[in-house]
Protein backbone atom coordinates (compact mmCIF):
# COMPACT_ATOMS: atom_id res chain seq x y z
CA UNK A 1 0.00 0.00 0.00
CA UNK A 2 1.13 3.45 -1.01
CA UNK A 3 1.44 6.57 1.11
CA UNK A 4 -0.94 8.05 -0.76
CA UNK A 5 -3.68 5.64 -0.76
CA UNK A 6 -3.01 5.09 3.29
CA UNK A 7 -3.44 9.14 3.40
CA UNK A 8 -6.97 8.60 1.22
CA UNK A 9 -8.14 5.56 4.00
CA UNK A 10 -7.22 7.72 6.46
CA UNK A 11 -8.72 11.23 5.26
CA UNK A 12 -12.46 9.36 4.25
CA UNK A 13 -12.01 7.61 7.75
CA UNK A 14 -13.38 3.92 5.89
CA UNK A 15 -11.58 0.91 7.95
CA UNK A 16 -9.15 -0.94 5.62
CA UNK A 17 -10.37 -3.20 3.33
CA UNK A 18 -9.48 -6.23 5.53
CA UNK A 19 -10.93 -5.02 9.01
CA UNK A 20 -14.35 -4.07 6.66
CA UNK A 21 -14.30 -7.91 5.66
CA UNK A 22 -13.88 -9.01 8.83
CA UNK A 23 -17.22 -6.69 10.00
CA UNK A 24 -19.09 -8.40 7.00
CA UNK A 25 -18.40 -11.95 8.08
CA UNK A 26 -19.34 -10.90 12.07
CA UNK A 27 -22.42 -9.60 10.61
CA UNK A 28 -22.80 -12.55 8.56
CA UNK A 29 -22.41 -15.08 11.42
CA UNK A 30 -24.39 -12.98 13.80
CA UNK A 31 -27.73 -13.63 11.69
CA UNK A 32 -26.98 -17.27 10.56
CA UNK A 33 -27.32 -17.48 14.73
CA UNK A 34 -30.15 -15.59 14.74
CA UNK A 35 -31.52 -17.59 11.62
CA UNK A 36 -30.75 -21.33 13.04
CA UNK A 37 -33.21 -23.00 15.53
CA UNK A 38 -31.45 -21.42 18.25
CA UNK A 39 -32.33 -17.91 17.34
CA UNK A 40 -35.15 -15.80 19.02
CA UNK A 41 -37.78 -16.52 17.25
CA UNK A 42 -36.93 -20.29 16.45
CA UNK A 43 -36.32 -21.29 19.89
CA UNK A 44 -38.85 -22.54 22.07
CA UNK A 45 -40.69 -24.27 19.58
CA UNK A 46 -41.88 -27.07 21.68
CA UNK A 47 -43.43 -24.49 24.27
CA UNK A 48 -45.00 -22.16 21.81
CA UNK A 49 -46.97 -25.56 20.57
CA UNK A 50 -47.75 -26.26 24.48
CA UNK A 51 -49.03 -23.21 24.81
CA UNK A 52 -51.31 -23.60 21.77
CA UNK A 53 -52.81 -26.73 22.92
CA UNK A 54 -54.26 -25.35 26.07
CA UNK A 55 -55.17 -22.38 24.07
CA UNK A 56 -57.37 -25.23 22.13
CA UNK A 57 -58.27 -27.37 25.59
CA UNK A 58 -59.63 -23.86 26.86
CA UNK A 59 -61.60 -22.72 23.82
CA UNK A 60 -62.81 -26.43 23.23
CA UNK A 61 -63.22 -27.53 26.62
CA UNK A 62 -66.85 -28.31 25.72
CA UNK A 63 -66.52 -30.09 22.29
CA UNK A 64 -64.27 -32.69 24.21
CA UNK A 65 -66.06 -36.25 24.25
CA UNK A 66 -67.88 -37.39 27.10
CA UNK A 67 -68.53 -41.14 25.28
CA UNK A 68 -64.61 -42.17 26.54
CA UNK A 69 -64.30 -42.27 30.45
CA UNK A 70 -66.42 -38.94 31.04
CA UNK A 71 -63.45 -36.75 29.37
CA UNK A 72 -65.34 -33.53 28.99
CA UNK A 73 -66.74 -33.60 32.13
CA UNK A 74 -63.53 -34.66 33.93
CA UNK A 75 -61.50 -31.85 32.13
CA UNK A 76 -64.34 -29.40 32.72
CA UNK A 77 -64.15 -29.81 36.84
CA UNK A 78 -60.80 -29.02 37.02
CA UNK A 79 -60.66 -26.24 34.30
CA UNK A 80 -59.22 -23.99 36.53
CA UNK A 81 -56.21 -25.18 37.36
CA UNK A 82 -55.22 -25.45 33.90
CA UNK A 83 -54.40 -21.61 34.58
CA UNK A 84 -51.22 -22.96 36.30
CA UNK A 85 -49.33 -23.98 33.05
CA UNK A 86 -49.52 -20.23 31.80
CA UNK A 87 -47.19 -19.06 34.47
CA UNK A 88 -44.77 -22.32 33.87
CA UNK A 89 -44.87 -21.48 30.01
CA UNK A 90 -44.33 -18.19 30.34
CA UNK A 91 -41.02 -19.04 32.76
CA UNK A 92 -39.90 -21.43 30.24
CA UNK A 93 -40.14 -18.68 27.18
CA UNK A 94 -38.51 -16.24 29.23
CA UNK A 95 -35.81 -18.96 30.22
CA UNK A 96 -35.27 -20.03 26.82
CA UNK A 97 -35.43 -16.09 25.38
CA UNK A 98 -37.69 -16.88 22.81
CA UNK A 99 -40.27 -14.48 21.23
CA UNK A 100 -42.26 -17.02 19.60
CA UNK A 101 -42.91 -18.56 22.93
CA UNK A 102 -43.93 -15.37 24.31
CA UNK A 103 -46.20 -14.61 21.95
CA UNK A 104 -47.67 -17.83 22.18
CA UNK A 105 -48.13 -17.69 25.67
CA UNK A 106 -50.59 -14.53 25.41
CA UNK A 107 -53.44 -16.70 23.60
CA UNK A 108 -53.82 -19.26 27.07
CA UNK A 109 -53.64 -16.36 29.65
CA UNK A 110 -55.85 -13.98 28.21
CA UNK A 111 -58.54 -16.82 27.39
CA UNK A 112 -57.97 -18.12 31.33
CA UNK A 113 -58.56 -14.70 32.44
CA UNK A 114 -61.82 -14.12 30.31
CA UNK A 115 -63.12 -17.74 31.53
CA UNK A 116 -62.09 -17.29 35.20
CA UNK A 117 -60.97 -14.12 35.59
CA UNK A 118 -63.74 -12.61 37.15
CA UNK A 119 -64.17 -15.23 40.04
CA UNK A 120 -60.63 -13.62 41.37
CA UNK A 121 -62.42 -10.41 42.04
CA UNK A 122 -64.00 -9.20 44.90
CA UNK A 123 -68.38 -9.22 43.94
CA UNK A 124 -70.13 -8.73 46.95
CA UNK A 125 -72.77 -5.81 47.47
CA UNK A 126 -74.41 -4.64 50.28
CA UNK A 127 -77.44 -5.79 50.87
CA UNK A 128 -79.65 -8.88 51.61
CA UNK A 129 -82.17 -10.20 53.87
CA UNK A 130 -81.16 -14.43 53.88
CA UNK A 131 -78.40 -16.06 54.84
CA UNK A 132 -77.79 -19.30 53.38
CA UNK A 133 -75.42 -22.02 54.36
CA UNK A 134 -75.19 -25.64 52.78
CA UNK A 135 -72.39 -28.25 54.07
CA UNK A 136 -71.61 -31.96 53.55
CA UNK A 137 -70.89 -32.77 57.11
CA UNK A 138 -69.46 -36.47 56.17
CA UNK A 139 -71.32 -39.55 57.42
CA UNK A 140 -67.93 -40.42 58.98
CA UNK A 141 -67.02 -37.03 60.82
CA UNK A 142 -65.58 -37.53 63.80
CA UNK A 143 -67.27 -34.89 65.92
CA UNK A 144 -70.56 -33.73 64.79
CA UNK A 145 -70.67 -31.49 68.07
CA UNK A 146 -68.16 -29.41 66.62
CA UNK A 147 -69.67 -29.52 63.07
CA UNK A 148 -73.23 -28.03 64.92
CA UNK A 149 -71.21 -25.49 66.97
CA UNK A 150 -69.34 -24.09 64.12
CA UNK A 151 -72.82 -24.17 61.84
CA UNK A 152 -74.53 -21.72 64.57
CA UNK A 153 -71.81 -19.05 64.63
CA UNK A 154 -72.05 -18.69 61.03
CA UNK A 155 -75.67 -16.76 61.77
CA UNK A 156 -77.93 -17.82 58.77
CA UNK A 157 -81.44 -18.68 58.44
CA UNK A 158 -81.38 -21.55 56.47
CA UNK A 159 -79.01 -24.52 56.67
CA UNK A 160 -78.40 -27.40 54.36
CA UNK A 161 -76.79 -30.51 55.73
CA UNK A 162 -75.95 -33.51 53.01
CA UNK A 163 -74.65 -36.84 54.09
CA UNK A 164 -76.79 -37.46 56.87
CA UNK A 165 -76.32 -40.60 59.02
CA UNK A 166 -79.46 -42.14 60.01
CA UNK A 167 -77.51 -42.88 63.99
CA UNK A 168 -76.96 -38.74 64.23
CA UNK A 169 -79.93 -37.26 63.08
CA UNK A 170 -80.67 -36.36 66.63
CA UNK A 171 -77.56 -35.13 67.03
CA UNK A 172 -77.50 -32.38 65.25
CA UNK A 173 -80.93 -31.54 65.10
CA UNK A 174 -80.03 -31.19 69.54
CA UNK A 175 -77.09 -29.27 68.45
CA UNK A 176 -79.10 -26.95 66.30
CA UNK A 177 -82.57 -26.51 67.73
CA UNK A 178 -81.43 -23.54 69.93
CA UNK A 179 -80.57 -21.72 66.70
CA UNK A 180 -83.11 -23.28 64.80
CA UNK A 181 -86.66 -24.14 65.99
CA UNK A 182 -87.87 -25.72 62.54
CA UNK A 183 -86.14 -28.14 60.48
CA UNK A 184 -87.31 -31.20 58.48
CA UNK A 185 -84.79 -34.47 57.34
CA UNK A 186 -85.41 -36.54 54.14
CA UNK A 187 -83.34 -39.40 53.87
CA UNK A 188 -80.18 -38.19 54.13
CA UNK A 189 -80.35 -34.79 53.83
CA UNK A 190 -82.04 -32.19 56.44
CA UNK A 191 -83.10 -28.52 56.21
CA UNK A 192 -82.45 -26.55 59.53
CA UNK A 193 -84.44 -22.77 59.71
CA UNK A 194 -84.97 -20.12 61.68
CA UNK A 195 -88.25 -19.87 59.76
CA UNK A 196 -91.62 -22.19 59.54
CA UNK A 197 -91.03 -24.92 56.80
CA UNK A 198 -93.76 -26.48 55.43
CA UNK A 199 -94.76 -28.63 51.77
CA UNK A 200 -92.29 -30.35 52.96
CA UNK A 201 -91.23 -33.83 50.45
CA UNK A 202 -89.01 -35.93 48.98
CA UNK A 203 -87.35 -35.11 45.22
CA UNK A 204 -86.81 -38.40 43.20
CA UNK A 205 -83.27 -38.45 41.64
CA UNK A 206 -83.39 -42.12 40.61
CA UNK A 207 -81.28 -43.42 43.54
CA UNK A 208 -82.85 -45.90 44.99
CA UNK A 209 -82.96 -43.94 48.71
CA UNK A 210 -83.46 -40.37 49.28
CA UNK A 211 -80.82 -37.99 48.94
CA UNK A 212 -82.78 -34.95 47.93
CA UNK A 213 -85.64 -32.90 49.67
CA UNK A 214 -87.75 -29.76 48.90
CA UNK A 215 -89.40 -27.58 51.47
CA UNK A 216 -90.95 -24.18 51.45
CA UNK A 217 -89.36 -21.77 54.02
CA UNK A 218 -91.72 -18.87 54.75
CA UNK A 219 -89.20 -15.60 55.63
CA UNK A 220 -90.64 -12.55 56.91
CA UNK A 221 -89.61 -11.66 52.99
CA UNK A 222 -91.77 -13.83 51.42
CA UNK A 223 -91.86 -17.68 50.83
CA UNK A 224 -89.28 -19.47 49.41
CA UNK A 225 -88.59 -23.00 47.73
CA UNK A 226 -85.90 -24.57 48.68
CA UNK A 227 -83.98 -27.59 47.41
CA UNK A 228 -81.54 -29.79 49.56
CA UNK A 229 -79.72 -32.11 46.93
CA UNK A 230 -76.29 -34.79 47.57
CA UNK A 231 -75.90 -35.99 43.83
CA UNK A 232 -73.99 -39.30 43.86
CA UNK A 233 -70.15 -38.98 44.24
CA UNK A 234 -67.65 -39.57 40.78
CA UNK A 235 -64.76 -41.57 40.78
CA UNK A 236 -61.62 -41.37 38.49
CA UNK A 237 -60.60 -44.83 37.49
CA UNK A 238 -58.03 -45.95 34.89
CA UNK A 239 -59.63 -48.67 33.39
CA UNK A 240 -63.01 -46.29 33.13
CA UNK A 241 -62.18 -43.38 33.43
CA UNK A 242 -64.31 -40.58 35.07
CA UNK A 243 -67.34 -42.26 36.48
CA UNK A 244 -70.22 -40.24 36.58
CA UNK A 245 -73.37 -41.79 34.95
CA UNK A 246 -75.62 -41.95 37.70
CA UNK A 247 -74.49 -38.64 38.72
CA UNK A 248 -75.90 -37.28 35.46
CA UNK A 249 -78.84 -39.03 35.79
CA UNK A 250 -79.50 -37.61 39.23
CA UNK A 251 -78.44 -33.89 38.14
CA UNK A 252 -81.28 -34.78 34.94
CA UNK A 253 -83.95 -35.35 37.72
CA UNK A 254 -82.88 -32.60 39.72
CA UNK A 255 -83.40 -29.95 36.52
CA UNK A 256 -86.94 -31.52 36.09
CA UNK A 257 -87.95 -31.12 39.57
CA UNK A 258 -86.56 -27.65 39.69
CA UNK A 259 -88.18 -26.93 36.43
CA UNK A 260 -91.39 -27.96 37.50
CA UNK A 261 -91.40 -25.94 40.96
CA UNK A 262 -94.46 -23.47 41.36
CA UNK A 263 -92.73 -20.92 43.34
CA UNK A 264 -90.74 -18.24 41.68
CA UNK A 265 -88.01 -17.97 43.99
CA UNK A 266 -85.98 -20.74 44.12
CA UNK A 267 -82.48 -22.09 46.24
CA UNK A 268 -80.41 -24.79 45.61
CA UNK A 269 -78.24 -26.27 48.53
CA UNK A 270 -76.05 -29.38 48.26
CA UNK A 271 -73.35 -30.99 47.33
CA UNK A 272 -73.75 -32.16 43.53
CA UNK A 273 -70.52 -33.43 43.25
CA UNK A 274 -69.48 -31.43 39.78
CA UNK A 275 -68.62 -27.88 39.14
CA UNK A 276 -70.52 -25.08 37.41
CA UNK A 277 -68.29 -26.05 34.14
CA UNK A 278 -69.35 -29.31 33.73
CA UNK A 279 -71.89 -29.74 30.79
CA UNK A 280 -72.98 -32.72 32.86
CA UNK A 281 -74.97 -30.48 35.30
CA UNK A 282 -76.61 -28.23 32.93
CA UNK A 283 -79.87 -29.16 33.31
CA UNK A 284 -80.02 -27.74 36.64
CA UNK A 285 -76.90 -25.26 35.80
CA UNK A 286 -79.13 -23.29 32.93
CA UNK A 287 -81.86 -22.54 35.04
CA UNK A 288 -80.14 -21.38 38.20
CA UNK A 289 -77.88 -18.46 38.89
CA UNK A 290 -74.57 -19.30 41.07
CA UNK A 291 -74.04 -17.48 43.94
CA UNK A 292 -69.98 -18.10 43.79
CA UNK A 293 -70.16 -16.73 40.12
CA UNK A 294 -72.39 -13.80 40.98
CA UNK A 295 -71.34 -12.35 44.26
CA UNK A 296 -68.01 -14.99 45.47
CA UNK A 297 -64.46 -13.71 46.47
CA UNK A 298 -62.03 -15.96 44.32
CA UNK A 299 -62.95 -19.64 43.02
CA UNK A 300 -64.68 -20.34 46.31
CA UNK A 301 -62.88 -24.31 46.12
CA UNK A 302 -64.62 -26.26 49.05
CA UNK A 303 -63.26 -29.96 48.77
CA UNK A 304 -61.43 -31.39 49.78
CA UNK A 305 -61.52 -29.48 52.86
CA UNK A 306 -57.77 -30.39 53.28
CA UNK A 307 -56.65 -28.51 50.13
CA UNK A 308 -59.39 -27.42 48.16
CA UNK A 309 -59.71 -28.16 44.91
CA UNK A 310 -62.82 -28.01 43.00
CA UNK A 311 -66.19 -25.70 43.65
CA UNK A 312 -68.76 -28.76 44.24
CA UNK A 313 -70.71 -27.65 47.24
CA UNK A 314 -73.37 -24.92 45.41
CA UNK A 315 -75.61 -22.62 46.30
CA UNK A 316 -77.75 -21.62 43.48
CA UNK A 317 -80.59 -19.16 42.98
CA UNK A 318 -83.42 -18.36 40.29
CA UNK A 319 -85.31 -15.27 41.02
CA UNK A 320 -83.52 -14.08 43.86
CA UNK A 321 -80.54 -11.79 43.81
CA UNK A 322 -77.27 -13.08 45.09
CA UNK A 323 -75.50 -10.09 47.39
CA UNK A 324 -72.03 -12.19 48.60
CA UNK A 325 -70.95 -15.61 48.64
CA UNK A 326 -68.50 -17.09 50.90
CA UNK A 327 -66.60 -20.37 52.35
CA UNK A 328 -66.76 -20.44 56.11
CA UNK A 329 -63.83 -22.41 58.06
CA UNK A 330 -63.18 -26.15 58.07
CA UNK A 331 -65.24 -28.01 60.43
CA UNK A 332 -64.51 -31.86 61.24
CA UNK A 333 -65.71 -32.56 57.56
CA UNK A 334 -63.89 -33.11 54.46
CA UNK A 335 -66.10 -30.61 52.98
CA UNK A 336 -65.71 -26.54 53.80
CA UNK A 337 -69.42 -25.28 54.35
CA UNK A 338 -70.48 -23.09 51.89
CA UNK A 339 -72.60 -19.45 52.73
CA UNK A 340 -74.27 -16.76 50.62
CA UNK A 341 -76.26 -13.90 51.49
CA UNK A 342 -79.55 -13.32 49.37
CA UNK A 343 -81.75 -10.80 48.74
CA UNK A 344 -85.60 -11.92 48.21
CA UNK A 345 -87.72 -9.58 46.12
Amino acid sequence: MTQAQSSTDATTGGPPPGRRGAAGRRLAAAFLRWWRPSGMWRRGIVTAVLALVLTGLLVLHSDLPNRVGNLGSLVETFLPWFGLAVPLLLVTAVLRRSATALIAVVLPAALWLNLFGGLLTEKSSPGGNLTVVAHNVNAENPDPDATAADLVAAHADLVALEELPEGEVTRYSRDLAAAYPYHAVEGTVGLWSKYPLSTVRPVDIKMGWTRAMRATASTPHGRVAVYVAHLPSVRVKFDTGFTAGQRDAAADALGRAIAAEPLPDVVLLGDLNGTMNDRALASVTSQMRSTQGASGDGMGFSWPASFPMARIDQIMVKGIQPRSSWTLPRTPSDHLPVAARLELP
